[in-house]
């Protein structure tokens, strides 16, 4: 029997719908629109102007801070403005907006970087841009930083993707394997880690199988079990060595750097090829729309674009969303761009949407507290959010959770848990502040 984590839930997966799709690359857009806030932490700075031409893979925005990420043009064209335009979440935010030049052909790269050294490693990746490209967007060189009293003795490639529908990881494992070991094997490099371990998830066999004919000695290919939320970070850790971050802590508290998949590419491209992060790969799926798959995108595209490469939506879409349907985002237009953290775009029928009540009336069956894998009691977060007690959400924890989603999920009364303790949090936050 393979090790788990206490909690979590079994929705259906949905895989099957874009699983056997091998990645198409999109032609460049004619136009792009790239927020400066595409990353977990400071809004990258403009370095170009209106009216400015800049070529493929130019730097456009630079960070700001530490924890900021810089960001680059996927076409050669000219900058047509830089303004607030809508984007996923239905916010207005700063935007670089680009409009393409026919065939030029120019493109930047950096210098191709052979055997480097660990801070060489760092450096590109910062350069290059690269953030957590499983969902989160957390600069990727300030996780590959970690404190020096606090050593990483192992790497985990996370290679889960345990969200419904979502097929990238899988695809990538299939198609872009060498990439990965090789990219894995920079990340370890960079951290001076001993072990290096990919972990797949059990419903995953063909690309675990897959991944160990290539890969050599000092690297591992485990499989964990297919259960949501196994793909945080967190619960990855405890399933595959049995340590538990501490409560506040992040996983170099316990010696282990994670990486999603597509993440490990990416540096492998940056560092191997010069290639700065301005594309990603993306499942469009969902049983709206008419054929779905996977597809290389280029950052900033609007996903009335990608949605039409998958043949458009069907007439009985109620519900698009940025990323799974668990922890995904709902869109209130398709004119949004695809970011750096666009894992996915799913598009779900009317009878797949649920609606919450709005009454919020618990029944006290503890679903909720068995669903969550970080065992808190979601029930009374959710109540105590509503009645706005900052300080009793401080001590029962709030911030561990990780709005995974599993206790709306699991629910009888479709109470919008999530919603509730996201809203907990800023109370909260606002309380430790005063």
């Amino acid at each position: 029997m393979l090790k788990t984590f206490k909690g979590g839930v079994h929705p259906p997966e949905y895989k099957e719908l874009a699983k056997d799709r091998i990645i198409e690359r999109l032609p460049e857009p004619k136009r792009v629109i790239l927020p400066l806030s595409q990353h977990i932490g400071a809004p990258a700075r403009p370095v170009v102007e209106p009216k400015q031409r800049v070529i493929k893979g130019q730097l456009v925005a630079e960070a700001s801070g530490f924890v900021s990420a810089n960001i680059f043009t996927p076409i050669t064209g000219t900058v047509v403005g830089i303004s607030r335009q809508p984007v996923a979440g239905g916010v207005h935010t700063e935007c670089i907006v680009i409009e393409k030049e026919g065939g030029s052909g120019e493109e930047f790269r950096f210098e191709p970087l052979k055997d480097p050294a660990p801070a060489q490693i760092v450096e590109r990746v910062r350069d290059a841009g690269i953030v957590g490209l499983g969902g989160a967007a957390f600069p990727t060189h300030v996780k590959l930083s970690p404190p020096e009293d606090y050593p990483i003795d192992t790497v985990i490639i996370n290679g889960a993707e345990c969200e419904p529908f979502l097929n990238v990881d899988y695809r990538l494992m299939l198609e872009n394997a060498d990439e990965l070991i090789a990219g894995a094997l920079l990340i370890k490099r960079a951290v001076n880690a001993k072990r290096l371990i990919i972990a797949v998830e059990s419903n995953k066999k063909d690309a675990a199988e897959g991944l160990r004919t290539r890969a050599g000695d000092g690297i591992e290919v485990e499989i964990v079990p297919t259960k949501y939320p196994q793909g945080s970070e967190k619960h990855l850790i405890k399933t595959v060595l049995g340590r538990e971050v501490p409560s506040g802590g992040l996983p170099f508290h316990v010696g282990v750097l994670v990486q999603n998949v597509q993440t490990a590419i990416a540096v492998k491209r940056a560092v191997a090829d010069g290639l700065p992060l301005y594309e990603r790969v993306i499942t469009v799926s969902g049983p709206s729309v008419e054929k779905p798959g996977n597809f290389l995108v280029f950052i900033g595209t609007p996903a009335s674009e990608v949605i039409g490469a998958a043949g458009g939506l069907k007439e009985d879409a109620a519900k698009v969303i940025f990323g799974g349907p668990m922890t995904g985002i709902a869109l209130s237009r398709l004119d949004v761009p695809v970011v750096k953290g666009t894992s996915g775009i799913i598009a779900l029928s009317k009878n797949m949407v649920c609606s919450f009540d709005e009454a919020d009336i618990c029944i006290r069956c503890g679903r909720c507290i068995d669903a969550c894998p970080m065992g808190l009691e979601p029930y009374l977060l959710g109540t105590l959010s509503r009645l706005g007690k900052a300080e009793a959400l401080l001590e029962h924890n709030v911030f561990d959770c990780i709005e995974c989603g599993s206790c709306a999920y699991i629910c009888p009364s479709k109470r919008n848990l999530i919603q509730l303790i996201r809203l907990g949090k800023v109370k909260a936050k606002e309380a430790k502040e005063q």
